[in-house]
């Protein structure tokens, strides 16, 4: 576990988080009129979540946790950010929704989970999350550890196959690449969608966004996930592909189709973006 560049992306996060919010809008104003962040298909996965334990793993600002404790769910999140977790406990208490957001690094925060015997009945990641984590295989096992038996976790992820292209489109990052990518830090990725992740309406807010903190990704396959998840003693019930990506515009010239979602162009072979997995314990 590289714990050191864990605490790199903490940085990069806080910085990130604030210009990120600054163009949402009224957030508090949009969970009071019953909003939801939630796409169809995490919705679908999780199924009914009305009186569960739910964990949300990487929880960022607290958004998608809120959109699950309006839907009944007792919600826990984690997220490494001190901005993120910070501003998801404002969130919860200028919305009224109520949710439980703890911030620690996920390694450590799953080592005392399972001092305390705490469990869950789901457990929910999504969008972005496990290219920021060192150890795929104590992911998995942090995971399994805290589902109650017969609990799920619920996993919808952008594609690594989609991953390897720049913003043109042309191939540029391995696959199969083991070592940590240096990135500039995280960027401002609300502004430059054009507003598609604003909540209640785009806001310009922070202006040319340069992150001074350094961030670094991990490149983690398909097969990789699926065999850690197996390794860890969760059976695979759901694997499913998808040909766009939810809330995220990431290349040039993307198809935008209804429901915030974002597909190659036209002229480009299908390729997936996006998956779906459920397993249970």
């Amino acid at each position: 576990m590289r714990e050191d560049l864990h605490q790199a992306n903490r940085r990069s996060w806080n910085a990130a988080t604030v210009a990120h919010n600054s163009h949402k809008g009224d957030q508090a104003a949009f969970f009071l009129a019953g909003g939801s962040t939630l796409f169809p298909e995490e919705r679908q996965l999780l199924g009914d979540v009305a009186g569960r334990d739910l964990l949300h793993l990487q929880c960022n600002a607290g958004q998608d946790s809120l959109s699950l404790a309006q839907l009944g769910a007792r919600v826990t999140g984690v997220d490494i950010s001190d901005e993120a977790i910070a501003f998801a406990q404002q969130l919860s208490r200028d919305s009224g929704v109520a949710a439980r957001f703890e911030r620690a690094d996920l390694y450590a925060w799953f080592e005392r989970a399972q001092a305390q015997g705490r469990q869950f009945d789901l457990v929910f990641a999504s969008y972005g999350t496990i290219c920021w984590l060192s150890d795929l295989d104590g992911w998995a096992r942090g995971i399994a550890q805290v589902l109650r038996p017969g609990g799920r976790f619920v996993f919808v992820e952008y594609h690594p196959a989609g991953l390897i292209f720049d913003q043109q489109w042309q191939p540029r990052y391995d696959y199969f690449n083991r070592e940590p990518l240096a990135e500039g830090g995280v960027g401002d990725y609300v502004a430059e969608t054009h507003g598609d992740l604003a909540l209640d309406g785009y806001e310009t807010g922070v202006r040319d966004f340069v992150n001074p903190h350094p961030s670094y990704e991990f490149t983690w396959g398909l097969g990789q996930v699926v065999g850690a998840l197996l390794a860890a003693g969760l059976t695979l019930e759901h694997l499913e592909e998808y040909p766009y990506a939810n809330g995220w515009r990431a290349f040039d010239r993307m198809q935008v189709l209804e429901g915030r979602r974002f597909a190659p162009p036209e002229d480009m072979p299908g390729v997936p973006l996006m998956y779906a997995l459920a397993a249970r314990s």
